[in-house]
């Protein structure tokens, strides 16, 4: 792949890449520096892009492999020497529909509580739902990106949202 074709993928792809960095991280700052260090990476790699293949899932899985690289650092580190907890913050988005002020209230608390427990869920639940939902990848991509197998994906998944629906039937029902 060469530069322009790379450029096309970061036009093309860049706003599910920067979705997906924004749901791992859970934070603004962190997800830009990802984001950045993707697409540096990108181009470091770009000779091993193939076009014809689906390119966003090769971004994902270098997004993912800096995050995770990321997060064994920061936890070998804390063990050496303890470190503060970062500030949590998470972009809400703004939708273009037009809404009562109470339902924009409702949806967006009701978006706060699927985040929250998305992000409560175990990190080999949490990253294929981000994966099929946020970057809409399919099963075979998502097991290529976590190389896994694709039962194992599949299995993932389903416990993923068993686990999510009982916890939001309870929230839900309170309500």
């Amino acid at each position: 792949m060469d530069v322009r074709q790379l450029e096309q993928c970061i036009q093309e792809y860049g706003k599910d890449i920067y979705a997906f960095c924004s749901q791992l991280t859970q934070n603004r700052l962190e997800a830009e520096e990802l984001y950045q260090d993707t697409f540096l990476k990108a181009v470091e790699l770009a000779r091993q892009i193939d076009s014809g293949k689906n390119p966003r899932s090769y971004l994902a899985s270098i997004a993912l492999r800096i995050w995770k690289n990321r997060r064994r650092k920061y936890a070998w580190r804390s063990r050496i020497a303890g470190t503060e907890e970062l500030t949590k913050e998470i972009a809400v988005g703004t939708g273009a529909q037009e809404f009562s002020p109470e339902e924009f209230v409702l949806r967006q608390e009701m978006q706060e509580q699927v985040r929250a427990a998305v992000a409560r869920l175990e990190e080999r639940y949490r990253i294929p739902i981000y994966l099929y939902y946020t970057l809409q990848l399919p099963i075979g991509q998502i097991a290529k990106v976590m190389k896994l197998p694709q039962g194992t994906v599949k299995s993932r998944l389903h416990k993923a949202r068993k686990l999510l629906k009982q916890e939001l039937e309870v929230v839900f029902n309170e309500a």
